[in-house]
């Protein structure tokens, strides 16, 4: 579409056609032959006039009329030719176009049919297609963008959009469009171009401090600059040496201004004259590639220009300043937090500064002599490759991902860039040091994949211990018709035996799952150290040392004094155990107590551990360490490093559910000698202080035996077969009436039918209507029916969820005993508060 010229509108107005009586005044302005004519015909009907009527005054009068009357037409036909630009129809876009031409925004005028009638420059200069913003040839969501503005600013007269990207990605704009004109039939588009910087690495790099100074003392003068040659900041030598004042700021100049070079293309301090000393330039890029619909902005340095005293002009290759200038740069690049080599132009390193050791795992061995050993075999071809264009063609700078064999799972990128003026070609090599991001990551991980399976050990915990209320309840019901000495009272005394350890292994599950039911009590460690070290003693024999040390003004925690004891013991036999299995099998295992207040917690850095007072418990042994591959993986349930057969796996786990279930953290790591060599491993508990008063501890309930006289109807629901088969034998064992149901619908039944019962017991997760929702329904019908609720998970956890007033508790598997003493404690206390 051609935009209209405003100038050819402006000279079309006067030319348009008038009617009537206007076309005779048009004569004038077109022939002035014509016009004599007329005014001699006039005159020779003024003669007729006079011949036929003998009257000289009315020939003259008639004359005169005439002219009068042409002068009149005349007049007004040119008046109204000078206000027929000024008509509605007919606007002067030669003004509008100089009154919106701006420089920072691109404006368009369109028309009821969305046709563009005006714009400025920088409009035709962004979008060359010359359409209104509505019919640009755009991507289908910018067009639908524009449609839908176009219909926003007609319907309600003004629309804005605060970012729009357009342009194949290339740009974003700012979007305002109003409804204008005297008939408010045109639309008014006002597009600002919008650019988002990116803020360079070398930004924050503070020439003018320590590290200006160091590389001033070692020769090296410094400055940054942006990619257009102008000074960001320099150092104090630079300044003194370029402007003859150390303290001179000198951002805002041209850093070429304060060089100047002779004959031999030698480069030299402006400010020093021909007494100074030749220098060396070097240019190392330092700014990176710009992410997205993002520009770089222009104030931020892009260079770091490094003048090196060697006697060296650029590209004179004189190789023993060029090796004084390499050493310069290697004290200079080793004082950097970023990871930097350089290799030559055939891809040997030169030297590498210990950021980038750290980075691709080389601070003990050292370099290798090509980059290309530091990365997998796959990508070995393509960093050749990028090397050899690098130190070999024209100067440019990039960044490749590579995957270090330090560390294949995690991607890392490394920028490239040619350096020139020490002699022989050069490619600087960076890599950022990843390794506390990645160690971030897999504690994220870590913690996600530990949360998952104690989901599912949580589960799995709840049907085994159905499994085992049925076994141990069977062997409880069989030994009762057998005495000691018959044939099969020992074998069924050994299914329970085991039964009883398969149930503790459960207890471990709960616990890692961090379902276990806790009861906590605010304690000082030593004193649960004190309780189990003689049992720790004993476990560890005499060949292994056991230390103690305690800390003064120690915090009291709020913990399970036995779950502790069982952190602790699960801890030292895994000591003892690692010592053993090293060496002599003598050793030490140490146990430590220490207070840390959180201006040390802060100081640490720590990413997972809160600011705040801790408790720390320590153990450590002498056992040689842990493999930095079994680290990751050392809380993880069934993980072990023992032989088939001599470990479940299970023993750090719980120890990490108990501890995290009680609000603290634990941490794992090697103990290393003066060499740098583990000597052993270390196991840190960080326990939250507890603030405020210890509150006093409550008396255990003595157990009481069932009491066979007292009787009761008791209500049994549970869904298992031989979990409920059992519990009726024992109750009914026990001198109760036992009505037992399937699923919580029957039970309901078996109360709204009118019977009567003075105990309900019930199993919690079942099939359709559950324990609770039962219980409820129950309640409204009885209000006061005491209830003893069955389960194989945690009590702590199920009254978290269960909000039934005044419920009981049987934590499967039970015995049948146990089943028996709950049952008539509970009726007990129901009787005595009726």
């Amino acid at each position: 579409m051609n935009l209209p010229d405003p100038l050819d509108d402006a000279e079309q107005a006067p030319r348009a056609p008038r009617a009537g009586w206007h076309a005779l005044a048009a004569l004038n302005g077109q022939n002035g032959g014509l016009l004599a004519a007329v005014l001699g015909g006039l005159v020779i009907s003024a003669l007729i006039l006079f011949a036929i009527s003998g009257e000289a005054l009315l020939a003259v009068a008639y004359l005169g009329g005439v002219l009068v009357l042409l002068g009149g037409v005349l007049f007004f036909d040119k008046s109204g030719d000078r206000h027929a630009g000024s008509q509605p129809g007919q606007p002067d876009w030669t003004v509008t176009l100089a009154a919106i031409e701006r420089a920072d925004e691109a404006i368009a005028i369109t028309d009821r049919a969305n046709r563009l009638v005006c714009a400025n420059a920088l409009y035709r200069e962004a979008f060359s297609q010359g359409a209104a913003p509505a019919a640009l040839p755009l991507d289908k969501p910018a067009a639908e963008t524009f449609s839908r503005l176009t219909r926003e600013a007609w319907r309600d007269g003004r629309c804005e959009l605060a970012s729009l990207t357009m342009a194949g990605g290339e740009a974003a704009w700012h979007i305002l469009c109003e409804r204008a004109g005297r008939g408010e039939d045109h639309l008014i588009w006002r597009l600002r171009p919008l650019a988002r910087a990116v803020r360079s690495a070398a930004a924050e790099i503070d020439l003018a401090g320590p590290l200006g100074q160091m590389l001033s003392r070692a020769g090296i003068e410094a400055a940054l600059t942006t990619e257009s040659g102008i000074v960001c900041s320099v150092s104090r030598g630079f300044a003194e040496r370029a402007a003859g004042d150390p303290s001179a700021s000198l951002a805002g100049r041209d850093f070429v201004g304060f060089l100047r070079s002779d004959d031999r293309d030698r480069i030299y301090f402006a400010h020093e004259g021909r007494a100074g000393t030749p220098q060396t330039l070097i240019d190392v890029p330092l700014r990176e590639a710009a992410a997205g619909d993002a520009v770089i902005n222009e104030d931020e340095p892009a260079s770091l220009m490094l003048l090196i005293d060697s006697g060296v002009g650029i590209g004179s290759g004189w190789e023993g300043a060029a090796q004084a200038g390499l050493s310069q740069l290697d004290a200079l690049l080793g004082q950097l937090p970023l990871g930097l080599a350089m290799v030559d132009r055939d891809g040997r390193f030169l030297f590498a500064n210990e950021a980038f050791l750290r980075a691709v795992g080389r601070e003990e061995r050292g370099l290798p002599v090509f980059p290309t050993d530091l990365v997998v075999r796959e990508d070995k071809a393509a960093l050749s490759d990028a090397v050899r264009r690098h130190g070999r063609g024209p100067a440019i700078s990039g960044d490749m991902a590579v995957r270090l064999v330090a560390s294949p799972e995690e991607p890392a990128v490394l920028g490239l860039a040619s350096v020139r003026g020490l002699g022989e070609a050069a490619v600087l090599l960076s890599l950022g040091d990843t390794a506390q991001e990645n160690q971030l990551k897999r504690q994220v991980a870590q913690a996600t994949k530990m949360q998952a399976v104690g989901q599912l050990a949580g589960g799995v915990a709840h049907d085994f211990n159905n499994v085992l209320t049925a076994i141990i309840g069977t062997c409880d019901l069989m030994l009762l018709r057998h005495i000691p000495g018959d044939s099969d009272y020992d074998d069924i005394q050994q299914i329970r035996a085991n039964s009883n350890r398969a149930a503790s292994l459960t207890r471990q599950l709960l616990a890692f799952s961090r379902q276990q039911t806790l009861r906590p009590e605010i304690l000082q460690l030593p004193d649960v150290v004190s309780e189990v070290s003689p049992l720790i003693k004993r476990l560890v024999g005499e060949k292994i040392d056991f230390y103690v040390q305690h800390d003064r003004n120690l915090g009291a925690v709020r913990a399970d004094p036995q779950q502790l004891e069982q952190v602790i013991m699960n801890l030292a036999v895994n000591a003892r155990d690692a010592i053993q299995s090293h060496g002599s099998g003598k050793g030490r295992i140490s146990l430590f107590t220490r207070s840390l207040e959180a201006k040390e917690v802060v100081q640490l850095g720590s990413e997972v551990l809160p600011a705040a007072d801790y408790t720390v418990l320590i153990v450590q042994d002498t056992g040689g360490g842990i493999a930095p591959h079994v680290l990751p993986k050392l809380f993880e349930p069934f993980f072990t490093t023992k032989e088939q057969g001599k470990g479940t796996g299970l023993g750090l786990s719980t120890a990490y559910g108990i501890v995290k279930q009680s609000g603290g953290f634990i941490f794992a790591d090697n103990v290393l000698d003066k060499s740098g060599h583990p000597l052993g491993a270390r196991f840190t508990i960080y326990f939250p202080v507890h603030r405020g008063e210890a509150p006093r501890r409550r008396a255990v309930a003595p157990v009481v035996s069932s009491d066979w006289s007292a009787g009761g109807k008791v209500l049994l629901v549970e869904d298992e077969d031989m979990v409920r088969t059992v519990a009726e034998r024992a109750l009914t064992r026990a001198g109760y009436e036992v009505t037992a149901c399937a699923s919580g619908e029957e039970g309901l039944t078996a109360i709204s039918e009118g019977g009567t019962f003075d105990l309900v017991v019930s199993d919690v997760v079942m099939p359709g209507m559950d324990g609770p929702a039962m219980v409820r329904a129950i309640r409204a019908l009885r209000p006061d029916m005491p209830v003893l609720f069955m389960s194989g998970y945690a009590e702590e956890q199920l009254r978290k969820d269960i909000d039934i007033p005044d419920m009981h508790f049987l934590a499967k598997p039970f015995s049948v005993a146990a089943i028996g003493d709950k049952v008539g404690a509970v009726l007990r206390e129901a009787r005595a508060a009726a």
